[in-house]
C-alpha cells in the first residue's frame, strides 16, 4: 500500500519524529477514507482521487464538517503534499495536485515568552533545590536507608530534576524531544557542551553557561546517589530510573513555574525555548547564530522572534531618533 510505504519512508529514511509520523499516518488514512469508496481503497483508487478538485473538496470538508482551524487544515494539506511529492519522485504522479489548491489563510501568532525578571526570580528562589547543601541531605538520606529517609530523598531528587529540566530548556533553547534524547555520552564535561540530536537526525553542539553546567554536575552526583548504576544511557532519569518522557517534562515545567509569580498563560517547554530566543534577540544576537542554536532549518522560522524584540527596537529607536536625543 502506498500510504504504508510513504509512512515507512518518512520514518526510516527521513527520520521524522514518532509524533510527526503518527500525525501524517492519521491524516493520510483520513483522506483515503473520505475520498475512496469503502470497498476499494487500494493504490489505484488512491492515485485516481489525488486530484486538485478532490483535495479542495476535502479541504472544505475539514473546515465545514469537522470544524478544523485554518492552521490544522494546512497541516493536513502539508501531509498530503508530502505524499504527492514522494509519488512524483516514484513516477506514480506527474505533478503535485496540492500545489494547485489554495490554502486557507492563517493568522500569524507571535510566540509567547516569559519576562527575564520572572525567570531570574524563579532561578534565584529555587537555587537551594539545586545546591550542594541539598545534595548532602539527599546523600545522608540514602545512607540512612530507612523508608522515611528514602521517601524524602526521592522528593529531593525529583525537585532537583524538575528544576534542572526548566534550567536546561531555558539556558539552551532545546526542544522537549531533544531534552529527552540527551545521552550521557553526549555531554562533553571538559568543554561544557551538549551534543543534541535535533529534527531530521541533525546533530548540533550547544554550550552550557557556567551555572547550568555546575547544576548539571550536582544533578549527576544526585542521580548516582539516588539511583546507582541503572545501565541507562540517558543523561536525565526519572525517580524510577526511566528516561524522561513528554508528559513528565510537561508536568515538571508546569509544576515548577506555577508556584512562582510572572508566569501567566501557557507554562510549557516550548515557551522556555521562545524566551531564550527573544532574550538573545533583545541582546542583539544575529539571526544566523540564533538559527544555529535553535536548530532551525531556515531563517524564516527564526525571524518570527524579531517581532517579539520590543526591547531591542526601543533601544535602537531611542538611540537614533532625533527627538529622542533631546531632553
Amino acid at each position: 500500500m502506498l500510504i504504508e510505504e510513504y509512512i515507512s519512508y518518512i520514518s526510516v529514511i527521513r527520520r521524522y519524529s514518532p509524533r510527526t509520523v503518527k500525525a501524517y499516518q492519521d491524516v493520510l488514512q483520513g483522506f483515503a477514507e473520505y475520498s475512496c469508496p469503502e470497498d476499494d481503497r487500494g493504490d489505484e483508487a488512491l492515485l485516481k482521487v489525488l486530484r486538485p478538485l478532490m483535495i479542495r473538496n476535502y479541504e472544505v470538508h475539514l473546515m465545514d464538517n469537522r470544524g478544523l482551524s485554518p492552521r490544522s487544515v494546512n497541516l493536513h494539506l502539508s501531509a498530503l503534499s508530502g505524499l504527492c511529492r514522494w509519488l512524483v519522485k516514484q513516477g506514480r504522479l506527474k505533478t503535485n495536485p496540492v500545489s494547485q489548491v489554495k490554502k486557507p489563510k492563517v493568522e500569524k501568532r507571535l510566540p509567547s515568552f516569559y519576562r527575564r525578571e520572572a525567570m531570574d526570580a524563579y532561578l534565584a528562589a529555587t537555587a537551594p533545590d539545586a545546591g550542594e547543601d541539598m545534595l548532602q541531605v539527599l546523600e545522608a538520606d540514602m545512607a540512612q536507608a530507612t523508608p522515611e529517609a528514602l521517601a524524602h530523598a526521592g522528593k529531593l531528587y525529583e525537585k532537583r530534576l524538575s528544576r534542572l529540566v526548566v534550567n536546561l530548556l531555558y539556558c539552551t533553547g532545546i526542544r522537549r524531544a531533544e531534552l529527552i534524547g540527551l545521552d550521557l555520552r553526549g555531554y562533553d564535561r571538559s568543554r561544557s557542551v551538549l551534543h543534541v540530536r535535533g529534527k531530521g537526525d541533525k546533530m548540533r553542539d550547544i554550550p552550557l553557561v557556567e551555572s547550568a553546567a555546575d547544576e548539571l554536575e550536582l544533578y549527576l552526583r544526585a542521580k548516582s546517589a539516588f539511583l546507582g548504576e541503572t545501565g541507562e544511557d540517558a543523561l536525565l532519569l526519572t525517580p524510577t530510573g526511566r528516561r524522561l518522557y513528554p508528559q513528565f517534562v510537561d508536568r515538571a515545567v508546569k509544576g515548577e513555574l506555577i508556584e512562582h509569580e510572572g508566569f501567566t498563560g501557557r507554562r510549557s517547554p516550548h515557551v522556555l525555548r521562545h524566551t531564550l530566543a527573544t532574550e538573545l534577540m533583545d541582546e542583539g544576537t544575529d539571526l544566523n547564530s540564533i538559527k544555529e542554536l535553535l536548530g532551525h532549518s531556515s531563517l524564516a522560522a527564526t525571524q518570527v522572534y524579531t517581532h517579539n524584540s520590543v526591547s531591542r527596537l526601543s533601544k535602537v529607536y531611542m538611540a537614533a531618533h532625533p527627538r529622542a536625543k533631546k531632553k
